[in-house]
């Protein structure tokens, strides 16, 4: 891929993961979304057909639990296996979103996140890709950015 990084400092987060989810943590999240947003490829993913109707009948506790472990088993170990082909494009919300907000392998984490790669991700790295996600499912959802 080719574009620019969020900006911030380069290899490390713009908000500490580990912090509180304030008001300030959700502006945040919103600011990053509205960034990768701009991105061309990240741009052209929505929650569409049943990846939609999926998120919508499984409600947001449910959503945040498939997430947390696919995170789990997908992106958190120091060497996923087959890093950066593992995210599926479509099949589960989570998978849509991860797309969307850069967080479907390890190289978009460090890239976009500033999350290290070859080292497992910590809970706190971890509850923040989370948190990530479904906010931008949750704003899909009400109709968009900042919702």
């Amino acid at each position: 891929m080719t574009s620019s990084p969020v900006p911030g400092t380069p290899g490390q987060p713009s908000a500490d993961p580990s912090a509180g989810r304030g008001v300030d943590d959700a502006r945040a999240l919103d600011q990053r979304l509205d960034t990768l947003a701009r991105q061309p490829f990240r741009a052209r993913f929505h929650l569409r057909g049943r990846d939609r109707a999926t998120a919508e009948l499984k409600g947001r506790a449910a959503i945040r639990w498939h997430a947390y472990d696919l995170i789990a088993k997908r992106l958190a170990p120091a060497e996923p296996y087959k890093d950066g082909k593992q995210t599926p494009y479509r099949g589960h919300p989570v998978f849509v979103a991860q797309h969307a907000t850069a967080t479907c392998c390890r190289g978009c984490l460090q890239r976009w996140h500033g999350i290290p790669q070859g080292r497992r991700l910590s809970r706190a790295e971890h509850v923040y890709v989370v948190d990530v996600i479904c906010r931008w499912i949750e704003r899909e959802l009400t109709g968009g950015a900042g919702a």
